[in-house]
């Protein structure tokens, strides 16, 4: 719909579930701004903190390469002291004014019947979200929705308080073992393998057995816990025609073409439906479709060019009164539009509502020149001179003062080409198209 527009921003995202905005901001915020103040090219640095959540926004100088600036951020975090326990690793994303959902999903039973969402939740993660995200120009595809399938350790206070343990102790060693560790090295044959033991509890009954230290010897968490299969908090409420529904959002990657990518998801669409879905007894069925609005302004545009062209032809007709004179100005009008085109798919920009607007505002730029170079040539014409004569000496006549005309209109648009600021890619393309039909009218 517009161009694609880079801001030199970073955001570093810290989850600490359950911690309060205070202890976000002692704990996690303030060590990581400790560091990163150091990174290259920072101009500005903000943070908030709220509960559960610490976020970072770092802003760069214009130009700077936001893959080079994301290695140097990552190096400097690793500088950050070890975390509070129960904090996750942070996340470094870049900020993407394009990174809005472009079709919205939802997966529903097929008929009127059908369970709670939770009963086909994991069919959404597991089958249809990789399944979206493999169609070329998704980045990524999320889930909303039901409640994701957790195992819950209810701790019995009172026995865990016999045996002589606290909750933070208890915790510790869950985190302990449901991480995979190096248990050493294996050889066989001349060759050497590093041996990692997983340490991933899957089930209930895996929970329940884990042996914990004590001060007097060892227990299994089962006795001091109850372990049992249920349900996570409701992180999102999805609701279709008054049924609980699982939604799935899909984002386009930098650079990608929508409507090629709305291609391939509607494809994926119909194989999921007529395949493993329709096994399940459910449906995908598209609820958003941004490619609608895409195609409705480029058409409204191009609706403007059409007219403002026959506008100007009219207006030509009305003054030349002749049909001959008038068809050759308005043959500049498709040359430099033609000549525009693949000016830009050169320049490797692509067509959108603000490159087709600035060819709309240039249809009636680009005959002035033709208009001036026939009107002079029509009066050499008139003077006594042949045909062609009064062609060659009408133009060169005139030749010099047109340059300076064109020159100057291209000279008000090109340095826009140059600014990198956000405003400056955003009408980029407006500059390159009205410069280059301008600049083509010469011809």
């Amino acid at each position: 719909l517009i161009p694609e527009v880079v801001r030199p921003q970073i955001t570093v995202t810290t989850d600490w579930p359950g911690a309060a905005p205070g202890e976000v901001e002692r704990e996690v915020v303030a060590r990581q701004e400790e560091v990163l103040k150091g990174v290259e090219g920072v101009v500005e640095m903000r943070s908030e903190s709220r509960e559960g959540r610490g976020r970072v926004v770092l802003t760069f100088l214009p130009g700077t390469s936001m893959d080079a600036a994301s290695v140097r951020v990552g190096s400097h975090l690793s500088r950050v002291r070890r975390l509070p326990r129960g904090a996750e690793r942070p996340v470094v994303s870049t900020v993407d004014t394009q990174n809005q959902a472009i079709a919205w999903f939802s997966l529903e039973p097929q008929g009127e019947g059908g369970g709670p969402a939770e009963a086909y939740l994991e069919v959404a993660e597991d089958l249809v979200k990789p399944r979206l995200e493999r169609v070329p120009g998704v980045a990524r595809s999320n889930v909303y929705g039901g409640r994701e399938r957790e195992i819950q350790v209810v701790v019995d206070p009172a026995a865990l308080a016999a045996r002589g343990l606290t909750l933070a102790e208890l915790a510790a060693a869950l985190e302990r073992e449901s991480a995979g560790r190096p248990v050493g090295e294996l050889e066989e044959g001349g060759r050497r393998y590093r041996v990692r033991a997983l340490g991933e509890l899957d089930s209930p009954a895996a929970v329940a057995g884990l042996v914990l230290p004590t001060r007097g010897g060892t227990l299994r968490l089962g006795e001091v816990a109850r372990v049992r299969l249920g349900r996570a908090p409701r992180a999102s409420v999805v609701h279709e025609n008054g049924r609980p529904a699982i939604a799935l959002s899909c984002l386009r990657a930098p650079g990608a073409n929508v409507l090629e990518e709305m291609a391939g998801l509607k494809a994926a669409v119909a194989e999921l439906n007529a395949g493993p879905l329709a096994a399940r007894g459910l449906r995908l069925r598209q609820v958003y479709d941004e490619t609608g609005y895409i195609r409705d302004a480029i058409r409204l545009v191009v609706q403007n060019a059409w007219l403002g062209g026959a506008l100007a032809v009219a207006v030509l007709l009305l003054f030349l009164r002749a049909w001959r004179p008038t068809l050759v100005v308005a043959l500049s009008i498709p040359v430099s539009v033609v000549g525009t085109f693949l000016l830009m798919r050169l320049a490797g920009r692509s067509l959108n509502v603000v490159s087709l607007a600035g060819i709309a505002f240039a249809t009636g730029m680009v005959v002035d020149n033709a208009i001036v170079v026939l009107e002079n040539c029509f009066r050499h014409h008139e003077a006594g001179e042949e045909a062609r004569e009064a062609a060659v000496a009408g133009t060169a006549e005139v030749w010099g003062a047109i340059l300076a005309s064109t020159l100057t209109t291209v000279a008000v648009f090109l340095p826009i080409l140059f600014v990198a600021q956000e405003a400056g890619q955003l009408f980029r393309d407006l500059a390159l198209a009205i410069s280059a039909a301008v600049a083509l009218s010469l011809g």
